[in-house]
């Protein structure tokens, strides 16, 4: 069985941690079969990371309800995820402080998950840097708003590892964002949500 490594999803944060988002350990790249791909839905996920100008950071996981993408010819030609945002789940905090974050995330504070319950990311080509290394070009779709994004794929004898930074406030995500507000201070939260997505393949 082969690991895939892709992008999506998201999230925003609140408050104060000391630990580590999990990092894909990876030690060669290698070059990738020409297939169609398809993700184990159970194993695979996407972790995010946000931050605030104290320094401080939330992380945590989101799970995908359906994914392919399809390797042509030497690139990656296609492919689309879709992103089940109420499985969002925070995994530095525990007990009531979770529950919290949580439910403020998938309020219309942030992703407004009972009107917008998917996200997606289509992938519409790529480039081939290197044997093992594609430069992917695509659509990144939160809370019915689109707009592109592009990001590296290497393919790892851990999978395809790939991490991708997007900009929460051009999908209307507006919570304590100086694209938005003034004057927070120490309250502000960065806009750039951090991606870091494991797909498993069949």
């Amino acid at each position: 069985m082969k690991k895939f490594i892709t992008l999506l999803m998201f999230v925003a944060i609140t408050a104060c941690n000391n630990n580590t988002p999990p990092k894909i350990q990876y030690s060669a790249v290698v070059d990738a079969d020409e297939r169609t791909y398809s993700i184990n839905l159970d194993e695979s996920q996407i972790v995010w990371t946000g931050k605030e100008v104290s320094s401080s950071y939330h992380y945590g996981t989101l799970k995908f309800k359906s994914g392919d993408f399809f390797i042509i010819n030497g690139i990656i030609s296609s492919g689309t995820f879709i992103v089940d945002m109420n499985s969002l789940t925070n995994l530095d905090l525990e007990g009531d402080s979770k529950s919290r974050l949580e439910g403020h995330l998938r309020s219309d504070d942030f992703f407004s998950v009972d009107s917008y319950p998917e996200a997606k990311i289509t992938i519409n080509g790529s480039d081939k840097i290197s044997d093992g290394k594609w430069n992917v070009v695509g659509d990144l779709t939160i809370k019915n708003i689109t707009h592109p994004i592009t990001f590296e794929m290497i393919n790892t004898d851990k999978g395809w590892v790939i991490d991708l930074t997007f900009d929460r406030s051009k999908y209307d995500v507006k919570f304590r964002s100086g694209s938005f507000f003034e004057n927070l201070g120490d309250k502000l939260i960065y806009d750039d949500i951090e991606l870091s997505v494991n797909l498993i393949t069949l």
